[in-house]
């Protein structure tokens, strides 16, 4: 089992006018959750949602995928929100309301935990997502962690980067995106700050997504670092919504049913023929997302016969 750990929210887009035209349940862990779940891995999110419509059409849509669902109740009642305001030349301006504040939780039976985007970085609800990783260290129990930076929450770039780095240090799986390396790295080559990670205390495997250009592994077996490069799975792209988180859970999909992610990750890949292969799948599950409007990772039975071999 995978459990989850993050915020969850409902995506509103706003159109020139001031009307809605569009509301959608998203959030990073929430999507992942829900594109594990797809690909037939039992799964648990645990996260905070309001008593109100909102909190209503996150509970039925992750029911709906077989996500178990652990909700804390916000502070304020009210489900969390992200707004697109689209401007009369097309351009979008973001608007959150967010208050993360997860009380302490304890880290259900599981295989792996996997965490990231606002709820590891928001205060004071980060406390506890942290907490969460430090009693799955405690227990041996396999993390996972993708950053997935938003630039609204990002006042001050070196802060930013320790704490990815402080939490990438307990973690054995590290997804980037280069989205994220140029926005606290601005300038940098992504693979030299994606091989950078693999100094953490745990971490054995960096994922390198690049959109449209693929995606790239980086490992680490005794003294030696070994990458893999492939590119992105033919598909006749909608959006990109979701397809990074599509991309986390087939990644993470391949690794539990592989036996990989047991002690600690003892099992990683090391060899750049299994690189490649974790790659590959992962990238066929975004590509069908990326083929679909809005983030609606595949079902087990929509990808190719015999993914993920």
């Amino acid at each position: 089992m995978i459990v989850v750990a993050g915020e969850s929210l409902v995506d509103i887009v706003v159109d020139a006018e001031g009307d809605t035209v569009a509301e959608a349940v998203g959030g990073s862990p929430l999507n992942v959750a829900l594109a594990l779940a797809r690909l037939e891995v039992p799964t648990v999110l645990i996260t905070q949602t309001g008593h109100d419509e909102y909190g209503g059409r996150i509970a039925d849509r992750l029911a709906g995928s077989g996500v178990e669902l652990v909700a804390a109740p916000t502070d304020s009642g009210r489900t969390a929100t992200a707004t697109a305001r689209i401007g009369r030349d097309g351009s979008a301006t973001y608007g959150f309301d967010l208050h993360w504040s997860l009380p302490h939780q304890e880290l259900p039976a599981c295989d792996v935990l996997h965490v990231g985007s606002l709820g590891a970085v928001l205060e004071p609800g980060r406390h506890s997502v942290r907490d969460l990783v430090e009693q799955a260290w405690a227990r041996g129990v396999f993390v996972s962690f993708d950053p997935n930076v938003r630039p609204a929450f990002v006042d001050d770039r070196r802060s930013a980067w320790r704490d990815v780095e402080s939490l990438a240090d307990r973690a054995g799986l590290v997804k980037l995106s280069e989205d994220d390396v140029a926005l606290l790295h601005p300038g940098a080559d992504p693979e030299d700050i994606a091989r950078s990670l693999l100094a953490g205390e745990r971490t054995d495997l960096v994922l390198l997504t690049r959109g449209a250009e693929g995606a790239s592994a980086y490992a680490v077996t005794g003294t030696t670092q070994l990458s893999m490069d492939v590119p992105a799975a033919v598909a006749e792209p909608v959006d990109t919504i979701g397809a990074g988180d599509a991309f986390m859970a087939g990644a993470l999909t391949v690794l539990l049913e592989s036996g990989a992610v047991g002690d600690f990750g003892a099992g990683m890949p090391t060899d750049e023929k299994s690189l490649e292969s974790l790659l590959h799948a992962a990238s066929a599950v975004a590509a069908v997302t990326c083929a679909r409007r809005g983030a609606e990772p595949p079902t087990r039975s929509e990808l190719p016969d015999g993914w993920p071999d």
